[in-house]
């Protein structure tokens, strides 16, 4: 059998029932979090007409990446990965059933959003750690690629689904002295799939763990801390990673003054925004999940990046909704086709033993630098138009990435020749 593109079957880590578990739990959980990105920050926007707040509320939700993921990096190391996952989807079940009661009862103010965004986010973050150093347990080597393709997925093209379940309801914003609105609905909605993201979790049956020699907390994340600065390919991998988050991947909290104050329009035009993104995001997704070979899987990575940094820009300087929905598809197209692969290479390059904390250094990594810079963008939205610095963020990214061409490890991940240990 060789490995083109045409030979593999796009499905093929779904016939083991863990990952098929895995896969159904993320994807519920994912189209409910991209869903509440966007009611979330409509909501804010609305009740403050502040795109600083908005960021600030996306600062709140990401910046667990930081404080938690190396703490479940380290349990997940320590402890039956699985129990993890069904942890994070039950405090997200609860948390999305508050904030929709507040939001329903008329009792919902900015701190309530910050807080509970802060909730959902250490939920959430969870789930890298965790979930990733699960499914290389779950489906052989041959089918890492397609089966990271699939469960990135979960994250990224539910960027689609998530908004345009919601996207009918966002039709209707004002309360107008009514018992019931569509955000109303919106938030019970989000809280029926987490609800059924928590089921699906609670069948996985895999109990694998990692390898943990100290009982210090401490300890094990330096351990893990260590071996991804000390290993060149992973280190390097993460820091190109990292940029690209920063520099490509933190616009949710600019999008409703995009669609306000450059489209014209309200809350739905930000559903349809992020709609975009989820399609380009499926494409990639779909794509990825169809080929194992490693030259078009390295060529992919620099084409992807080169997208996602060129993408912006044209998000940024537009106007047009046309041209705004056609960058935002190119956007997801470039983003997750460039996570998907870089979560590959750092799964394949991790030892199991260490993987959840090497997940948990990564996630940091990725997290902390897409929460700063969500709220930066925020913050400067605030005072003047924020499309020159998105696209001012997505050229920088294009010139690191054409740059770092020279760097020999990345030169070999470019060229599809970088084997795994």
């Amino acid at each position: 059998m060789t490995n083109s593109v045409n030979n593999i079957n796009y499905f093929s880590s779904l016939k083991y029932p863990d990952f098929q578990k895995i896969w159904l739990a993320g994807l519920f959980a994912g189209s409910s979090h991209w869903a509440l990105i966007v009611i979330r920050g409509w909501v804010v926007y609305e009740i403050s007409e502040s795109s600083m707040l908005v960021g600030l509320v996306t600062f709140s939700a990401m910046i667990p990446m930081i404080l938690v993921t190396p703490l479940i990096g380290y349990l997940a190391d320590k402890f039956q990965r699985r129990k993890i996952l069904q942890s994070m989807f039950l405090i997200n079940f609860i948390h999305n059933l508050g904030l929709g009661m507040l939001y329903f009862l008329d009792l919902i103010e900015p701190w309530h959003l910050i807080f509970l965004a802060f909730l959902q986010g250490s939920a959430r973050a969870a789930r890298m750690p965790s979930g990733q150093s699960l499914v290389p347990n779950i489906v052989p080597k041959t089918y890492l690629l397609n089966a990271v393709a699939l469960d990135m997925s979960t994250v990224h093209a539910t960027r689609l689904l998530g908004p345009l379940a919601v996207a009918p309801l966002l039709a209707f914003v004002g309360r107008n002295g009514e018992s019931i609105t569509g955000i109303d609905l919106a938030f019970f909605m989000c809280t029926g799939f987490y609800a059924l993201s928590l089921f699906f979790s609670l069948m996985i049956k895999n109990t694998s763990t990692g390898q943990i020699n100290s009982e210090s907390f401490m300890q094990g994340f330096t351990e893990g801390l260590r071996y991804v600065h000390n290993t060149k390919p992973i280190f390097i991998v993460t820091g190109i990673t990292t940029l690209h988050c920063m520099l490509t991947m933190s616009f949710e909290s600019v999008l409703p003054f995009f669609s306000v104050n450059k489209l014209g329009s309200e809350g739905l035009v930000v559903s349809f925004l992020m709609m975009c993104v989820g399609v380009g995001a499926l494409i990639a997704s779909i794509f990825l999940a169809g080929t194992r070979d490693e030259k078009i899987k390295g060529r992919f990575f620099y084409i992807f990046a080169i997208i996602s940094g060129i993408a912006p820009v044209f998000l940024g300087l537009s106007s047009n909704l046309i041209i705004s929905l056609i960058a935002a598809l190119f956007m997801g197209l470039g983003q997750a086709g460039f996570m998907i692969i870089s979560h590959t290479i750092i799964q394949t390059l991790s030892p199991n033993h260490i993987r959840g904390r090497i997940a948990g250094v990564y996630a940091m990594y990725l997290g902390g630098s897409m929460a700063l810079f969500n709220f930066l963008n925020g913050l400067y939205a605030d005072f003047f138009d924020p499309g020159y610095s998105i696209a001012i963020q997505g050229i920088t990214f294009v010139s690191i990435v054409i740059i770092t061409r020279k760097n020999f490890i990345l030169r070999s991940i470019y060229s599809g020749k970088l084997q795994s240990n």
